[in-house]
C-alpha cells in the first residue's frame, strides 16, 4: 500500500489516545519525521516507542521504517489533505452540486487506492474462485454494493446471493460451512447486524472477507480478508456517497479479478448473458 499521509489521516479516528497523539504529530510534521530515528519521535510525543510501533502497525505498515518510506512516496505528489472532502451546503446551486459529487467521488477514489492491499485483493479472489457459494452481506447502503456484486457474480454463472435483511442474513449464516465465502460490506465496520452475522459464519467455518472503512473496526477483526476503502466521509449529510463509490471500486475490482482467473469462460458466459438480455429487447 502507497499514500503514508494518507493512511494516516484516513486510520487515525480509530487510534488509541497515545497512538492518535503519534499520528497527530505525524501529519503535522511529516517533513521532519522522515528525518527522525523512532526514539526522538517518541520523545517529542511524550510517549515510548512502543507506541509508535503499535501506532504504525493499527495503521497496517509492518513497522516505523515502512511508514517513513511510504510518508516520502506520497510526499512526492504535494496533496492538500484539508480541501480533500466537501460535504452538502446549504442553498448550493446545482453547478456546485455537480462539482462537489464529481471531486468528492474522484477524491475518494483515490484516497480508496491509496490503501488498497494487493496481496490481500488476490488473497480474496483465490477464496471467492474456489468457494462452493458466496454470500455479500450489507444493509442500507452498503446493501445496494452488495446487490452489485450478485448482478455481476450472475452473469459469470458464479453462485452468489445478496442478503440485505437481518433475519435473511443471520439464517443463511447458520447454514454456510468451511466451503463458503462470506464479504460483508459496512462502511463503519460496526453494523450490530453485520457482526452477528460474520460470528455465526466464522462460528461455521466461513471464510469472511470485510469490505469497510481504513482503521480498526469490530468486522475487520472477525474477518479472514481485510479490504478497505478511503474513511474521508466522516458526516451523514452526504448520505454515503462517496463511500459507495469507494466500496464499488472495490467490488469492481474483485468481480474483474474473478472473472479473469477464468477468462474465456467468463467471456463466454458475459456475451451469453448480453444476447438473452439484447433478444428481450427485440421482442
Amino acid at each position: 500500500m502507497n499514500g503514508g499521509l494518507e493512511r494516516v489521516q484516513q486510520g487515525c479516528a480509530t487510534l488509541k489516545p497515545a497512538e492518535k497523539k503519534v499520528a497527530l504529530y505525524v501529519l503535522n510534521h511529516h517533513e521532519k519525521v522522515l528525518m527522525m530515528p523512532i526514539k526522538q519521535l517518541a520523545k517529542k510525543c511524550q510517549t515510548s516507542e512502543a507506541t509508535v510501533i503499535r501506532m504504525c502497525r493499527s495503521l497496517q505498515f509492518r513497522g516505523y521504517r515502512e511508514l517513513k518510506l511510504s510518508i516520502s512516496a506520497s510526499t512526492a505528489k504535494p496533496q492538500d489533505f484539508n480541501e480533500r472532502y466537501r460535504d452538502l451546503t446549504a442553498d448550493a446551486s446545482v453547478g456546485e452540486i455537480i462539482r462537489v459529487i464529481s471531486n468528492n467521488s474522484l477524491r475518494s477514489i483515490e484516497a480508496t487506492l491509496s490503501v488498497i492491499d494487493e496481496a490481500a485483493i488476490e488473497q480474496a479472489v483465490d477464496v471467492l474462485s474456489k468457494a462452493r457459494k458466496i454470500l455479500v452481506i450489507g444493509v442500507g447502503a452498503s446493501a445496494i454494493v452488495a446487490l452489485d456484486f450478485e448482478q455481476k457474480c450472475q452473469r459469470i454463472n458464479r453462485w452468489c446471493e445478496a442478503l440485505t435483511d437481518s433475519h435473511t442474513q443471520l439464517t443463511s449464516a447458520v447454514h454456510v460451512t468451511s466451503e463458503d465465502v462470506v464479504i460483508a460490506v459496512t462502511y463503519s465496520g460496526e453494523t450490530a447486524e453485520i457482526i452477528d452475522t460474520v460470528n455465526i459464519a466464522r462460528n461455521n467455518q466461513a471464510k469472511i472477507i470485510s469490505i469497510t472503512s481504513y482503521g480498526n473496526n469490530q468486522v475487520q477483526k472477525l474477518a479472514d480478508f481485510n479490504l478497505y476503502v478511503s474513511a474521508l466521509e466522516q458526516s451523514v449529510r452526504s448520505g454515503a456517497t462517496a463511500s459507495r463509490i469507494a466500496q464499488l471500486t472495490i467490488i469492481d475490482i474483485l468481480f474483474m479479478s474473478l472473472a479473469s482467473k477464468n477468462y474465456s469462460q467468463s467471456i463466454d458466459y458475459l456475451e451469453r448473458t448480453r444476447e438473452a438480455i439484447q433478444n428481450r429487447f427485440k421482442k
